[in-house]
């Protein structure tokens, strides 16, 4: 009997062991986490995973949201009082209902008097920060954090900002060689300067990434929807161009190539950076691992070139738009809404005890206002309107 239960006994021991043995996955940790950390910890992918993200990743995106903010706000002020009624201007004066052109003139908007006659070169560090309203500040703010967001946790605060101020700087600079004898702020060429950032982080890591047909997707549509915008008078796109060529010339110099955290092998999502994992993955790894010298000197070079011009023909007066007939049409279309007049407005004035009378000496055209007690610079900006 005893020899019978110690057989049984056996027996079931037997039977147990491969039931709660489980086959090993196809992947496992193991081995997943030893390809994973063939590069070095603490470099993100170009479109990076929300897994293990943490909020100190994007301080400098949110700090450059904030100054922006502040900008908007200063400007508002300064319209209202200037105006002493209201914050925004009409529709019928200013179609991104935002301030007055004599406004932004006093705030630091770009003008090509300002350059040529009073060498107001101030202009160009505090332009980047204005808006020409409150339909501008919103979609540009808005497409600024969808894009900087992901680009500051790919490739760290500090090469997304120095390529987001020298882009903001390099698109005044190409600015003040097109500007027209109308105000014009600069402040959507950052955000081309980041959508630049974002070509040449797909271009130099093609083979990394999936889903990159959505990348294009997105980085086009934010693209054609700020060049849009600024066919609209105040906001100059000869600064967007420019931006945007500096951002992706100085994305091919300071990014490196995206480094691979943990994160699940089927993400693969626009902003989840699905890697393809095969036999050849360490090779990849290794072979974007190596510096790219001969792409970024020509980057370097190239960005060198056209910084150096720009600033030449800055100081030489030159004025672009006088060879080029058809570039005012790159910046602002004319529509029965607003003008895109650069020549000299004339008004006559005709004022009674409560009533002034506009009367535009280019086109005849006449506007009545009720009111009489305004600035110079104020009857300027409604003379703009009419004319």
């Amino acid at each position: 009997m005893e020899g019978e239960a110690s057989v049984n006994k056996l027996h079931t021991q037997i039977e147990i062991k491969p039931q709660g043995q489980e086959p090993p996955p196809p992947y496992s940790s193991v081995v997943d986490n030893s390809e994973m950390d063939i590069q070095p910890e603490g470099k993100l992918p170009f479109f990076k995973s929300r897994y293990r993200q943490r909020a100190s990743d994007t301080w400098l995106i949110s700090l450059l949201v904030i100054l922006h903010l502040v900008a908007f706000i200063t400007t508002t002020l300064f319209n209202y009082f200037s105006t002493g009624s209201v914050f925004f201007q009409p529709l019928s004066e200013n179609p991104l209902l935002g301030p007055s052109a004599s406004t932004l003139d006093k705030v630091g908007a770009l003008r090509r008097a300002f350059l040529v006659q009073n060498h107001l070169n101030w202009r160009f560090f505090v332009c980047p920060w204005l808006h020409a309203g409150i339909i501008h500040f919103a979609i540009n703010i808005s497409c600024m954090i969808f894009i900087g967001i992901h680009l500051e946790r790919d490739y760290g605060p500090l090469r997304i900002g120095v390529i987001y101020l020298l882009s903001a700087f390099f698109g005044s600079l190409v600015c003040s060689l097109f500007v027209r004898n109308n105000p014009v702020v600069t402040s959507s060429g950052a955000l081309f300067g980041l959508l630049g950032t974002m070509l040449s982080g797909l271009i130099r890591n093609w083979k990394v990434y999936s889903s990159k047909g959505a990348a294009l997707a997105a980085l086009i549509t934010v693209l054609v929807t700020n060049f849009l915008l600024g066919l609209l008078p105040y906001i100059d796109n000869f600064a967007n161009i420019g931006a945007f060529i500096s951002g992706l010339l100085l994305g091919f110099v300071l990014l490196l190539t995206p480094q691979i955290r943990q994160m699940s092998k089927n993400k693969a999502g626009l902003f989840e950076c699905g890697v393809k994992h095969s036999k050849s993955t360490i090779k990849l790894k290794q072979k974007l691992a190596l510096d790219r010298p001969i792409l970024r000197s020509i980057s370097l070079v190239l960005f060198v070139i056209l910084l150096s011009g720009c600033l030449v023909a800055l100081f030489l007066g030159i004025d672009i738009k006088h060879y080029c007939g058809w570039c005012r049409f790159i910046d602002c279309i004319p529509y029965k809404r607003w003008s895109c007049n650069d020549g000299p407005n004339t008004c006559e004035i005709m004022k009674s005890n409560s009533e002034m009378t506009l009367t535009c000496l280019y086109n005849g055209n006449t506007r009545v206002f009720p009111f009489t007690n305004i600035s110079q610079a104020r009857i300027n900006d409604l003379c703009a309107m009419i004319c």
